[in-house]
């Protein structure tokens, strides 16, 4: 198995049934200074909109309030959802996180809404074609933390000259055209849509660019990993992550509930094939299990740095998972 591989956390401020927002925001705070204790790279927070398990809509604000309880882990958003916001705005903000907290600030973009359609048109407000301008945003983005703006009538204060890296997030192939083209960093969502994964990463590394930033390619893959002391009991605690993911399939939006002892007559059998392919990406079981599974990954993608995602319900069981996981990969 690839060795000494950096690995990092994605996290979504996740709400859980009985629990409040308050609840998923100190749990964050708990995890990243687990994670930063068991040598984890980064810990990102992903940018979604009307879910009522997800606290993360705001990432801007969460990651602050982790960066201030921790001292050595990278925080970042994975990602912000670009089109939802003015390319100023967030320039000042990530300015002034990266001038509070220096050299721990990542910036990652995605083009995609976070949300529905009907709540995307809520966020934009009229602004529609946004999507299609993110590679003319991400230009505007970049030379605002240029020191070469300095004869712009718009400038982003505290921004200018800060050494934010930005990463691209994606699912697709114009995701990859679009990092290699612009020379950045690229992390590939495979936790939920793992279908283009590996073209993705192949095209990324054959045609990257160097850029200012970066001088050759950074492909990140985030995978879900559920890990305990015994098989049957990480399988368990999947239960809890694969109601979640039934909501989404069944456009519905709940709080993480607690675990169950079988998914049957929860879910039908062409929603279980759906999950399944979808969650295609997730690594279950115990250290001695979880080695294999990696191992086998590595094989089909060549990584420089593994993201995961690990949605369970109880704190305890997470941060234990978080350990398993550390110790596989470190």
């Amino acid at each position: 198995m690839k060795n000494n591989i950096p690995y990092s956390l994605l996290d979504l401020a996740i709400i859980r049934e009985h629990y409040d927002a308050n609840d998923a925001y100190e749990r964050s705070l708990q995890v990243a200074r687990h994670a930063e204790k068991l040598g984890y790279t980064r810990m990102w927070l992903a940018e979604h909109h009307n879910m009522a398990n997800v606290g993360s809509s705001s990432p801007q604000i969460l990651i602050g309030y982790l960066a201030s309880g921790t001292s050595t882990l990278r925080i970042g958003s994975g990602g912000i959802m670009l089109p939802n916001h003015s390319p100023l705005i967030i320039a000042e903000q990530f300015g002034t996180l990266a001038t509070l907290y220096p050299n721990r600030i990542d910036l990652g973009l995605g083009r995609a809404p976070g949300t529905d359609q009907t709540t995307a048109t809520a966020l934009r407000r009229g602004r529609q074609e946004s999507v299609q301008e993110f590679p003319s945003d991400l230009d505007d983005l970049q030379r605002y933390f240029s020191e070469k703006n300095l004869d712009s009538k718009v400038r982003a204060f505290p921004a200018e000259g800060l050494d934010v890296p930005i990463y691209l997030l994606g699912s697709s192939m114009s995701s990859a055209v679009l990092a290699s083209q612009k020379g950045l960093p690229y992390a590939f969502a495979s936790h939920f849509a793992p279908g283009y994964l590996i073209n993705a990463s192949q095209y990324y590394r054959e045609n990257f660019q160097p850029s200012e930033q970066q001088a050759t390619p950074y492909f990140i893959s985030c995978v879900n990993v559920i890990a305990a002391d015994t098989d049957e009991e990480a399988h368990f605690l999947a239960t809890s992550f694969y109601q979640s993911a039934l909501g989404i399939i069944r456009g519905k939006s709940y709080p993480m509930k607690k675990p169950v002892k079988s998914m049957d007559g929860i879910w039908s059998d062409p929603e279980a094939a759906a999950i399944q392919n979808m969650m295609a990406c997730t690594f279950i079981g115990t250290k001695e299990t979880l080695k294999p599974q990696f191992e086998s990954f590595f094989k089909q993608v060549e990584v420089d740095e593994l993201m995961v995602s690990t949605n369970i319900y109880d704190t305890e069981k997470r941060l234990k998972s978080l350990e398993i996981t550390a110790e596989v990969l470190g």
